[in-house]
């Protein structure tokens, strides 16, 4: 499952979550990405050494969420950047998520 090749499909309210094994096989395939303790998000916190790169970061995020037209939730300071996907239409996570998740571990490697 190439997570990063796929783009992500518009969803409307109604949208089921993924079952819970599903979540987990996703996140399986992603590098350091964390299941939120309720099960209806999951995020990344990056490392980084000053300002700026932390700020690049936040961009880059930004730019995947608009490309793909599903947005992070996006916190970062001195050092780190921390992103975090869900589905609000779905109250959960759906497979943009993880697509969104793998897209931006293949542009920061």
């Amino acid at each position: 499952m190439d997570l990063a090749q796929e783009h992500c499909v518009a969803c409307e309210g109604g949208v089921p979550p993924l079952p819970p094994s599903e979540v987990q096989q996703m996140l399986g395939a992603l590098t350091d990405w964390q299941l939120a303790d309720d099960g209806r998000s999951i995020r990344r916190r990056f490392a980084f050494k000053g300002f700026l790169k932390a700020v690049e970061m936040a961009n880059l995020a930004a730019w995947v969420g608009n490309k793909q037209n599903h947005h992070p939730d996006i916190t970062f300071g001195y050092g780190y950047c921390e992103v975090a996907y869900t589905t609000h239409a779905a109250d959960g996570l759906t497979r943009n998520d993880f697509i969104c998740a793998a897209r931006l571990d293949a542009l920061v490697g």
